[in-house]
């Protein structure tokens, strides 16, 4: 999957091509992105995946400098395995580029340490600057995304529950593992942070999610933002080109 001789050529700021991992569940998708990159002056594709787990060891393998990442697939999803890649290889930047662009995946894949996040009607020259931007140290937000980020930052936050209660009768506690959930930690870290048992965070989180009515993580992380609870992530805005 190579396009070493045509890549290195076109990248005169490193003086090498862009090294490059696709990961989407769906082959024809997958290689389509993996054919169009390969015509892209100054980008090598090192491989693909078809799931967050083979991502994972792909990147462990090859060292690639960035991961363009589907979201919804199975045994690990994009966002589970941004964070995994993000926390092992932080060489390595994450550019999701994905069909969904809703609050659900959106906020947990920044949280996740994605620096870039593109819907799949963006064209090559689109992804070509993404891949710079995000090695450059700047964040590469498609005109949706970063919409939906301002009307997030610039919501007027909740009135705050009266007394120093909690919504839906939520717990200190459960607030505190909610924060964290939507912090995108998972089990055990939460369990580290607030030193208690894997057992007890599980407890929690059940009953948490019983008390909201959410019915997965993704979903209790939007909760936490509506609520007050947790805020979402402030992307570098200024560097977040929307051209």
């Amino acid at each position: 999957m190579s396009t070493a001789d045509s890549g290195r050529s076109g990248d005169a700021a490193e003086g090498r091509a862009v090294r490059v991992l696709v990961v989407d569940d769906q082959a024809m998708v997958r290689e389509g992105i993996v054919l169009l990159l390969g015509l892209l002056p100054g980008i090598e594709v090192v491989g693909s995946a078809g799931d967050g787990e083979e991502a994972v060891d792909l990147v462990a393998a090859h060292a690639p400098d960035v991961v363009l990442m589907d979201l919804r697939m199975p045994r690990c999803d994009g966002v589970e395995a941004t964070r995994r890649i993000r926390a092992r290889h932080p060489a390595t930047q994450v550019v999701v580029l994905t069909t969904y662009a809703d609050d659900d995946w959106l906020f947990p894949a920044l949280r996740a340490g994605a620096r870039g996040y593109l819907t799949k009607d963006a064209d090559g020259e689109e992804i070509v600057r993404a891949v710079r931007d995000v090695m450059s140290g700047q964040a590469r937000l498609s005109p949706a995304v970063q919409r939906r980020l301002l009307e997030q930052v610039t919501a007027p936050a909740p009135p705050a529950p009266g007394h120093g209660g909690l919504p839906d009768g939520l717990t200190p506690r459960e607030a505190e593992v909610l924060e964290l959930i939507a912090d995108g930690l998972p089990n055990a870290e939460i369990a580290r942070r607030l030193r208690i048992g894997s057992a007890t965070v599980k407890t929690h989180i059940n009953n948490l999610f019983a008390k909201t009515g959410v019915r997965d993580r993704a979903q209790a992380v939007r909760y936490a933002y509506r609520q007050g609870i947790a805020r979402p992530p402030r992307t570098d805005l200024p560097g977040a080109d929307v051209t």
